[in-house]
């Protein structure tokens, strides 16, 4: 599959099997993310892969809404940055989440990217501080987003050509 067909294909998986995810294939969706461009290729990001189902569930609290994807997936990867390093920490940890996602579906995993920054616990507490607290994170490094990782219990349709917004593309001026 190339990389064009990878990204009609890639859709947020929120239901999962249970059935086991290779570590093989979490290191080659780790391998994606740290092959993610960076500004001044300073690579502020790091990553935390979680494999334990009694954190998983917790940590599904994380957020309000539907984040209870995270009780059902094998595994998910929390990606955080040193903000000290640059001021695009959030460009660069996206990009990073946006090569694991999609080196997930090219691997048959679902994935879902759960928001972390800006976003709320269930407690009350940014689900920042959520994280951070349960993982025993840094205080100076900063939560991006948590990657959810295993078997899809079924998959949304690829997307089409027709599902492109050509009407949202300029050419020379707005």
């Amino acid at each position: 599959m190339n990389l064009l067909e990878t990204m009609y294909n890639r859709r947020s998986v929120r239901k999962y099997t249970g059935g086991a995810v290779a570590e093989e294939d979490v290191k080659t969706v780790l391998k994606a993310g740290l092959l993610g461009a960076t500004g001044k290729n300073i690579k502020p990001w790091e990553f935390i892969v979680i494999n334990d189902k009694e954190v998983l569930q917790k940590l599904a609290d994380c957020r309000t809404g539907s984040v209870a994807m995270l009780k059902t997936c094998e595994c998910a990867i929390v990606v955080i940055a040193d903000e000290k390093k640059t001021d695009v920490w959030v460009e660069d940890c996206s990009v990073a989440m946006a090569n694991m996602h999609l080196m997930a579906d090219s691997l048959g995993l679902g994935s879902c990217w759960i928001q972390a920054r800006l976003r709320e616990a269930n407690d009350g507490r940014t689900a920042e501080d959520f994280i951070k607290d349960m993982l025993a994170i840094p205080a100076d490094y900063k939560v991006e987003a948590v990657l959810s990782l295993g078997q899809p219990e079924g998959k949304p349709a690829a997307y089409t050509e027709d599902d492109l917004l050509f009407d949202k593309v300029h050419y020379d001026k707005f």
